[in-house]
């Protein structure tokens, strides 16, 4: 089952589901200013993570977005951002949540578990998929946030995101080539060290840590290292099958 720390008591807790195994989320965005900036699409994305998390585990989730009015071009450039970021499309309508992720303040309810969400420095001049002009890959940022743990504060710049542009282009031509191996089965043990990274407190860069060793490990044969990859793709929701059949 996945277990979270809850903001409210900071221990790791397992997060409650419906009888008929369903989470309900909601993501709460603040939009200082009534903009979205980049600690909303942080907490976006770390509501997406759990989504993508718990279904991989097995349980259905559902989640809405509760944030303020939005002017027009503000709310389209939050459904640019999240398209951009492979984010999950919210529900429209959904009874009391289990689980409350926010990075700003606990939210008024006392129902469910409180995911708290670090801060934000936006060093940026633009962000991926936000805002024109910001030429690197959209889930480079998806990528950059992910690498750290979602409580903790993280900065944003320039050079972060062409690490992980960098990154990106590697492992996705990597995935391209052991795609044309002879598929085999993910090794248990890198099974279990991906499984416990994901289920304890959504810890996504473990996850990049099996990755990172996959790839350097002359022991997994090619096929194998294209499934441990696409499997935990399924969560980390970097597109690193996109090169696949390309010439």
């Amino acid at each position: 089952m996945l277990r979270l720390t809850d903001g409210r008591t900071h221990h790791l807790v397992e997060l409650p589901t419906l009888r008929r195994g369903l989470l309900r989320m909601c993501v709460h965005l603040s939009c200082p200013g009534l903009a979205i900036g980049a600690a909303d699409l942080r907490t976006l994305l770390v509501g997406d993570v759990l989504f993508r998390a718990a279904e991989t585990v097995g349980v259905q989730a559902r989640h809405t977005v509760d944030l303020p009015d939005l002017p027009p071009e503000q709310a389209k450039a939050l459904d640019r951002a999240t398209a951009a970021l492979g984010i999950n499309p919210p529900a429209d309508g959904m009874a009391a949540a289990d689980v409350h992720v926010s990075a700003t303040q606990r939210p008024d309810t006392e129902h469910g578990v409180w995911i708290e969400v670090g801060p934000v420095r936006d060093r940026l001049t633009a962000i991926p998929g936000l805002h024109d002009g910001a030429a690197a890959d959209p889930l480079a940022l998806r990528l950059a946030l992910l690498s750290h743990p979602h409580h903790e504060p993280i900065t944003l710049t320039s050079r972060t995101l062409a690490d992980a542009e960098r990154t990106l282009t590697l492992w996705r031509g990597r995935v391209a080539d052991w795609a044309r191996s002879p598929s085999r089965p993910v090794p248990d043990s890198i099974r279990c060290q991906a499984r416990t990274a994901i289920t304890d407190d959504l810890g996504t860069p473990g996850v990049l840590a099996v990755l990172r060793h996959v790839a350097a490990e002359p022991g997994v044969p090619d096929g194998a290292k294209f499934e441990v990859f696409a499997y935990l793709d399924r969560v980390l929701g970097l597109d690193l099958v996109r090169d696949v059949g390309r010439a």
